[in-house]
């Protein structure tokens, strides 16, 4: 009965201790994301009417994005279309040094035809690198050349 009791109160204190009500602080934060409006509208450029769909794609080639490379312009719109497979986008900010307002890491597209779309960041003349994180070791790797409107 004894072990019973200290295994109750050592499961209570590691259970609270694990509890909380602030959120983890997350190394990929947008910037955007912690900005002020003002700031925000500097960070993100407005959407423009040039969308770019990018497929998202798993068969006996791999995982791949498809076409792996576009060329767009601050406020364009990539839109990754799931045909096949598990797979989403990510930005990420180590792969982009000094590039503002990278988007947050996309969700799991997992039904043929989801989609996730992205703003382009006001990086001209950056080659900007992006990944589906649970293919990125596979190749399954992408880029953006930002160009000026």
């Amino acid at each position: 009965m004894r072990t019973f009791s200290v295994f109750l109160v050592a499961s209570t204190v590691f259970l609270a201790a694990c509890g909380g009500d602030a959120p983890a602080p997350n190394a990929d934060t947008n910037p955007a994301d912690t900005a002020t409006p003002s700031e925000s509208a500097s960070i993100l450029p407005a959407r423009t009417g040039t969308v770019h769909t990018i497929e998202m794609i798993m068969d006996d080639d791999g995982n791949y994005f498809k076409p792996a490379e576009v060329t767009a312009k601050p406020g364009d719109v990539l839109k990754y279309v799931l045909v096949s497979g598990v797979h989403n986008v990510h930005f990420v900010a180590d792969s982009n040094p000094g590039v503002r307002g990278l988007p947050p890491a996309g969700p799991m597209l997992q039904l043929p035809g989801q989609t996730d779309e992205v703003v382009v960041p006001d990086a001209v003349g950056k080659r900007l690198f992006l990944w589906c994180d649970p293919h990125a070791l596979l190749g399954m790797i992408g880029h953006v050349n930002v160009v000026a409107p």
